[in-house]
């Protein structure tokens, strides 16, 4: 057995990300200013974008998003129960209601169909969401969102190099992104709204910083009066020249260690295939090229012999780490309590959320890794007779 425990997640970090983030601290300017706007150009570049805001972490730009859209006391908001609190509890900040879509049982993302089910005269706003590396049906929930006149902004934190039919996400429409540790891509903290809309990112640019005309590197280095004027109130979001450094070194790399994880997870596939008690996700129906951001399986207790947990805390015996992505949201105390939403509501997602368990998967993985966490998977299962070496 291993010595050292596996990570569910580790970032990448090269001695050039270290020397570009070192190259920035040696500048003296380390807040907001050259590197932020070509990290903006550099993501623009990758994905396609019109626009490209950076900010100080995903929540960041789904709350300013949230906010400029006017987001607030008698909307309602269609998001998924199965994701990160962060939007949730945004919604809920803003006052206005969150309204909960079921997932497909084998992608775990919402449905045209799980959409339409619950919009109402109230609704204001649909966020989908992006799951583990995995592209939406865009086409159709962007048709439905036009017919009733609804906003949609995309969850892209598990999306970055994600493509839809071709297209990568966030070239089309508007996407909030996140640099977060354990995505794909890392400033240390960070995300991004990429957007093809010009007034809702010029918009979003002033709200990240005070609601001022222009930030603290522009009336600096750009010729423009120190005494900026506040345009509206707004929020002290925007990223930092050391942490845009080391965003812009990773972009270099984003394309290699997305093809290092699609490899890692193809292994975990094939490895799997013959452990019917453990479910990997299914693919959607569409086109689409998947990120990897999560390996995420599905453990059944009536195949497996043990429950998610158990299997969670015996992995961690073996020194392999995991993560829960996600918990639905509805069953969180404070939601259930405020909005009475009780198991049976959301059965897909309730299925699921019992059950998932996302295992390694990061670029600096190797093949003996990954083999070792699945050798390491059969041996807790009580069924099998593996015994782990």
């Amino acid at each position: 057995m291993r010595e050292d425990i596996l990570p569910f997640s580790s970032p990448s970090i090269t001695a050039d990300d270290i020397e570009a983030v070192a190259a920035v601290m040696r500048s003296r300017w380390i807040t907001t200013g050259a590197k932020v706007a070509a990290f903006e150009r550099g993501l623009c570049d990758a994905c396609g974008a019109g626009g490209a805001v950076a900010l100080a972490s995903g929540t960041a730009g789904m709350h300013i998003a949230l906010t400029a859209l006017g987001i607030g006391p008698g909307d309602e908001v269609v998001t998924p129960s199965l994701t990160w609190v962060s939007t949730i509890n945004l919604i809920a900040l803003a006052g206005a209601a969150p309204v909960f879509a079921d997932v497909d049982r084998e992608t775990l993302m919402v449905t045209p169909d799980t959409v339409a089910a619950v919009i109402t005269d109230r609704t204001r706003l649909i966020v989908p969401v992006h799951f583990a590396g995995a592209a939406l049906d865009l086409a159709p929930l962007r048709a439905l969102a036009a017919a009733r006149g609804i906003a949609l902004i995309e969850d892209a934190a598990h999306a970055l190099g994600t493509c839809y039919r071709g297209e990568p996400i966030g070239r089309t429409g508007t996407a909030v992104l996140s640099f977060h540790p354990i995505k794909n891509l890392t400033t240390g903290e960070g995300g991004a709204v990429l957007s093809d809309d010009p007034a809702l990112l010029e918009r979003l640019r002033r709200l990240r910083f005070h609601g001022l005309g222009a930030d603290a590197y522009d009336r600096l280095t750009q010729g423009r009066s120190p005494q900026a004027q506040v345009q509206e109130p707004g929020y002290k979001y925007n990223l930092t020249d050391m942490a845009a450094a080391l965003g812009l070194s990773q972009l270099k790399r984003l394309a290699a260690m997305n093809h290092r994880r699609a490899e890692l997870a193809r292994q975990y596939r094939e490895l799997l295939a013959e452990v019917e008690e453990i479910l990997p996700l299914g693919d959607p129906d569409y086109e689409m090229t998947h990120s990897w951001h999560l390996f995420i399986v599905r453990v059944d207790a009536d195949r497996a012999g043990i429950d998610r947990d158990g299997f969670m805390a015996a992995l961690k015996e073996r020194n392999v780490g995991t993560g829960l992505h996600f918990r639905a949201a509805h069953l969180h105390r404070y939601y259930a309590e405020q909005m009475g939403s009780a198991r049976g509501s959301l059965p897909h997602t309730e299925w699921n959320s019992d059950r998932i368990c996302s295992i390694p998967l990061f670029p600096d993985m190797t093949d003996d890794d990954a083999r070792y966490v699945v050798d390491a998977i059969k041996s807790v299962l009580p069924r099998r007779s593996f015994v782990l070496r």
